[in-house]
């Protein structure tokens, strides 16, 4: 394997994905998902939370059950491809650096073969929605995947990547085609070489709102010192604390609006009786429905119609 050749890439190993050897080579390198953390893309990794980690403060996340799912589905999804496209060769790729820039890394799962030849790669997904996904054959990929391999055309130097995912909870195959676009590689290394000076400066990034970067500030500070007292600033306390209040009370209202919701379904649904649907008007408003046998639910349409109120109160 060793000797499969990229224009632009080394290649640097072979280790299950996880594994001490595997986070090491990625410790001091920029790899595709890192990439699209560092431009804001990922969901699920932050600009914050990356440093963090690379800076040492944390530890990686353990796998999600997400990304579980797409490691043990990855062979039957490559095997499918293959089965579609019997003019390839696919094997797994391992890990490789760029020639010249030595932490520009990728991990992509298949390079793609032709004739003994390195002619393209094959990034493998799962998605249960499906809603960022458009129509097969062409590069409308959720934009964190297409950050993804586009940092691994730009660090092996090729010119194009395949995209094959199992969509919906039918597990329906498709696939996309992205080509290499240079000036979008250029900026994404221009702000990865500025992230990992950040590093070296200690320069750490602005908390913000993420998912990732709450979860990274948890890990930061793992213990409670229940007779240290920290006094908000009036400056810190005039910005954050309207907000809190604001949320607060939203929940408040939400939780109300919920409540006085689940007394509408159940009056509606007593009032429906037998009927397998509720219209209001010409409108269409809910229906009843059952699954495998089971007791019938009330499910309400997303669209509803503003009732004549004027009409109701004659």
């Amino acid at each position: 394997m060793t000797t499969l050749v990229t224009p632009t890439g080394r290649f640097l190993g072979r280790w299950p994905s996880g594994s001490p050897e595997w986070h090491e080579a990625r410790r001091h390198r920029i790899g595709g998902s890192d990439v699209a953390a560092i431009i804001g893309l990922s969901k699920w990794q932050s600009r914050y939370s990356l440093w963090c980690e690379k800076a040492g403060l944390i530890e990686p996340d353990q796998q999600t059950a997400e990304q579980s799912r797409g490691h043990f589905l990855e062979s039957g999804v490559a095997e499918w491809f293959s089965h579609e496209h019997p003019e390839y060769k696919l094997v797994e790729a391992g890990t490789w650096v760029h020639a010249d820039e030595d932490w520009m890394l990728a991990n992509p799962d298949r390079l793609l073969l032709q004739d003994g030849r390195v002619v393209g790669g094959l990034e493998i997904k799962t998605d249960e929605s499906g809603r960022e996904w458009g129509e097969p054959g062409t590069a409308e990929i959720p934009v964190h995947y297409t950050a993804q391999v586009q940092w691994y055309m730009a660090t092996l130097g090729l010119d194009w990547w395949k995209v094959a995912v199992l969509v919906g909870r039918g597990l329906e195959f498709r696939e996309y085609h992205i080509t290499f676009d240079p000036d979008d590689a250029e900026w994404m290394r221009e702000q990865a070489e500025a992230f990992l000076l950040s590093i070296a400066w200690d320069e750490m990034p602005p908390v913000d709102g993420h998912k990732a970067t709450v979860r990274a500030l948890r890990k930061r500070h793992p213990a409670i010192d229940d007779d240290l007292v920290y006094d908000i600033p009036d400056d810190l306390a005039a910005a954050w604390l309207p907000l809190l209040a604001e949320e607060k009370a939203a929940a408040a209202q939400l939780k109300e609006a919920k409540e006085r919701a689940a007394q509408a379904r159940a009056e509606l649904l007593d009032a429906m009786g037998l009927a397998g649907r509720a219209r209001y008007g010409a409108a269409i408003v809910a229906r009843r429905q059952a699954k495998g046998g089971g007791i019938p639910y009330l499910v309400v349409e997303s669209d509803l119609p503003t009732p004549d109120l004027q009409g109701a109160a004659a």
